[in-house]
Order: C-alpha cells, then sequence, then structure tokens
C-alpha cells in the first residue's frame, strides 16, 4: 500500500471481538429506531392502543427513534472505530463498556413502558423524564467514554503522520478526545445550571453546549470515513497523509472556544446559546470541505474493476452530496419551521451513508462475508435518494412557513402546495425505511455467514 492510500489495519483477538460487538450494537440501535416506529403505529389501531401505556404520545416514539437512530447508532460506530485504535490484547476494558452502553441502549428501547409518558422533543438529546430512560442514558454514555477514554490511553503504536493509517489514526484519535470533551461539558453543564428552570428549557440548556460539540465529533470521523472509502473504492488521493493529519487538527482547534463559552456563559444565556450555534456553524465545516473535495477528486480517479468497490464508492459520493445538501439548506434557515430539520437530517443522512459504506467494507475485513454487490448498490440509492427526496420536500416545506415539531392539523396544511410539499417529505421518508431496513437484513445475512461457517 501506498503512502498516500487511506486505511486502518484491522484488530486481533480480543480487539477484534470488541470491533464486531460495537458494530452489532449499531445495528441493534437502527433495528430498535425502526421498531419503535412500528409500535406507535400499531398502538392506534382499536383495542390494541389500550394495551400500550404510552400511544398517546407519538412524541414518545420520536424521542426514544431519535436517540437510538443518531446518538446510539453514531456514538456505536465511534466505539466500533475506536477499537481499531487498540493496542493489540487490550480489548477487555472495552468489552466491559460495549456491555455497560449494550444495557443503556436496551433501557433506552424500553424505558416509555418503564416510567411515565412525559417527553421533551429538545435538541440532541430528546428525552423522557423517568428514571429507567436516564439510567439508560447514563449507562450508555459511560460505556461510550470509557470505550473513547481506554483507546485514547491504550492506543496501537503510531505509524506516524506520513502514513494514510497514521493519519486515519489521527483523525480518530481526535474524534474520540472530543467526544469526551463533550460529555465533560454536558456534566459541567449539568452542575451549574439553574435548576429552576421548567421542563423543556432546562434539557434544552443542559444538552446545547454538549450537544454541539459532540457534532466535531461527527464530522471528524465522518472525513476518516470519507478517505478511508476512497482508498477501498479505488480512487487515488492526490492528498498527502500530512495534510490529512493537518486537516484532522484544523478540524478539532475550534472546540477549544468551548470551555471559554462555558466559562463567561451559564447555560441557557442567550450569548451561550448563540456563542455554541456560531462555533459549529462557522467552524464545524473547515476540515470537512477541503477534505470532501480530496475524498471526491479521488472518487473521479478511481479505475477499480473490482465489482466490490461500487458500493463503496456510491456510499462516499452519495455522503458528499448529503453533506454539501444540508449544509447549503442551514444557510436557508430562517424562523423555527421544517427548514431546519432539513438541514440537519441532510447532515445525519450523510453521516448514516458514510457509515453503511464502512460497515460494508469492514464486514469482509472483519471475517464475514461480503455483501451481495447489487443488493447494496440497490440499498444505498433507496436510502440516500429517500432521504433526499424527504429533505427536499422539507426545505420546500419550510419556504411555505410550516412549523418544525408539530402534527396533524397543528401543520396548517391549508394549501395545496403545502399538502404536496408534505406529501413528498412523507414519501421520501417511506423510501429512506425501506433503504435503511435493507441495510439491517445486508449486514445480518454478512454476519449470519461467518457463524454458520464456524459452526
Amino acid at each position: 500500500m501506498s503512502e498516500n492510500e487511506f486505511s486502518l489495519p484491522m484488530p486481533e483477538g480480543s480487539a477484534r471481538r470488541l470491533a464486531v460487538g460495537w458494530f452489532c450494537l449499531s445495528l441493534y440501535s437502527l433495528i430498535g429506531a425502526g421498531l419503535v416506529v412500528i409500535l406507535i403505529l400499531i398502538a392506534r389501531m382499536p383495542m390494541i392502543h389500550d394495551l400500550i401505556p404510552w400511544t398517546g404520545s407519538f412524541k414518545t416514539a420520536l424521542v426514544v427513534h431519535v436517540d437510538l437512530s443518531v446518538l446510539v447508532w453514531f456514538l456505536s460506530v465511534a466505539g466500533l472505530l475506536a477499537s481499531l485504535n487498540l493496542r493489540q490484547g487490550s480489548g477487555r476494558i472495552g468489552l466491559a463498556a460495549l456491555g455497560v452502553s449494550s444495557i443503556g441502549a436496551l433501557l433506552i428501547t424500553f424505558a416509555p413502558f418503564l416510567g411515565v409518558d412525559a417527553p421533551f422533543m429538545n435538541n440532541y438529546v430528546p428525552v423522557l423524564e423517568n428514571g429507567a430512560f436516564f439510567l439508560g442514558l447514563i449507562l450508555f454514555l459511560v460505556g461510550v467514554g470509557v470505550m473513547a477514554l481506554h483507546a485514547l490511553l491504550t492506543p496501537r503504536p503510531s505509524e506516524g503522520w506520513s502514513s494514510g493509517a497514521g493519519a486515519l489514526r489521527f483523525g480518530v484519535q481526535t474524534g474520540l478526545l472530543i467526544l469526551v470533551a463533550s460529555l465533560i461539558f454536558w456534566s459541567w453543564s449539568y452542575l451549574v445550571l439553574n435548576k429552576g428552570l421548567d421542563g423543556l428549557l432546562y434539557y434544552e440548556a443542559l444538552f446545547w453546549g454538549g450537544g454541539h460539540v459532540l457534532q466535531f465529533t461527527h464530522t471528524q470521523l465522518v472525513i476518516v470515513a470519507w478517505l478511508w472509502l476512497a482508498t477501498a473504492g479505488g480512487g487515488t488521493h492526490s492528498l498527502t497523509p500530512r495534510v490529512a493529519a493537518f486537516l484532522f487538527l484544523l478540524g478539532a482547534l475550534p472546540v477549544l472556544v468551548a470551555p471559554v463559552l462555558h466559562a463567561r456563559y451559564l447555560p441557557g444565556e442567550a450569548a451561550f446559546q448563540v456563542g455554541f450555534a456560531d462555533l459549529m456553524k462557522y467552524g464545524n465545516g473547515v476540515a470537512a470541505l477541503p477534505a470532501g473535495l480530496a475524498a471526491f477528486l479521488a472518487w473521479r480517479n478511481s479505475v477499480s474493476t473490482d465489482p466490490h468497490a461500487r458500493p463503496l464508492r456510491l456510499a462516499l459520493i452519495l455522503s458528499l452530496a448529503l453533506f454539501g445538501l444540508g449544509g447549503g439548506i442551514g444557510y436557508m434557515i430562517k424562523g423555527v419551521n421544517v427548514t431546519i430539520p432539513s438541514h440537519y437530517h441532510g447532515s445525519i443522512v450523510s453521516v448514516t451513508v458514510a457509515y453503511m459504506g464502512l460497515g460494508y467494507l469492514l464486514l469482509p475485513r472483519l471475517g464475514f462475508a461480503a455483501p451481495p454487490v447489487r443488493l447494496t448498490l440497490w440499498q444505498l440509492w433507496l436510502y440516500a435518494g429517500g432521504s433526499m427526496l424527504h429533505v427536499f420536500g422539507l426545505a420546500w416545506s419550510g419556504i411555505l412557513g410550516i412549523q418544525r415539531k408539530t402534527a396533524g392539523e397543528a401543520q396548517g396544511l391549508d394549501t395545496l402546495a403545502k399538502k404536496i410539499a408534505m406529501g413528498v417529505t412523507g414519501a421520501g421518508g417511506a423510501i429512506a425505511v425501506i433503504g435503511g431496513i435493507l441495510f439491517i437484513v445486508i449486514c445480518w445475512r454478512a454476519l449470519r455467514k461467518r457463524a454458520e461457517n464456524r459452526a
């Protein structure tokens, strides 16, 4: 492998089992997120809804769905990448962390059945105000935090910034360090926050600072995925490992502003809210834009004839397109309407598509069956294409003035244009759901083939 090829070597022994475990937890998060939606739909049926205690609240289902499909999914992939950073034979602490996070994810999933139905749709980490949910959330985050620290404190021997593997490893390390920082900022907010704040205002202030910082982790790790997918897809990088490492450093530096904001303002104050919003708005793309361009150029230069490289190239280009779409829509936001979820859905799906491609890349490298090429191509087009339609529909609806976090008559669909826009949104979402289910099926079949071969 030449120096300009970006790839991470696979771990052995307990570290490999740990990587597989985090991968399985990431799949569970997507399964759980889908089941929650199905449960709430079933719960609307006559006679059945009386058997389920939280059927009156779609927001309850939405809280669990968002936390599983974004927080647990993204951070489980972070745990997977952290396991690739571990020194040989140092996976035991990570396995304990994985177990704690898994228990937490289960509690988050079933919390609506274990406590009161009290959902709050605050940003970043929406919550259910019951003990089971918070216990699950704390356990999951503690497990992820321990895993990140373990990978940072017991890393594999460094290949140096002059190699592609060394640059990617540095990207993973900066992402994990920012992840730990976000957990510290959440704890800091909890300690200084005015406990007199009520409900939604309290949780919005609690998760605001750390939630914005956590987005830098996702950006660092999706850049790792982009560069890796470009190499695995047969692309030739003009970007050198030293420049890539510099970009990872550049992407992490804006986070140094976060402790200054925390020290100067109290969570919930207007200056605190605006400061963190501006930090993400102006700081979170400084590395992603040049790195994305480099990955795009590598994609254009691909000459590989390996059929298994095709889904990796497709995942890369769709992820880059969605990242650009979501970022562009962010500059269209005016007021509190559905343009906001249009923006962040584009960004979230961009990361998800890249992680799906990474899953297809890693399955055979971890010893499982290679996913079928034609089916993976269909899956990526369904998920990304449906998501693009969903994002477009939300952006159009936002221009028409439809407010966010509303449903039914509260949406004010009083014109044909509004009805068509929301219809496009729903159709795109349905197509994306099919693509998401297909991803789980493809990965499950690959995992089962490994199990059958070993039996």
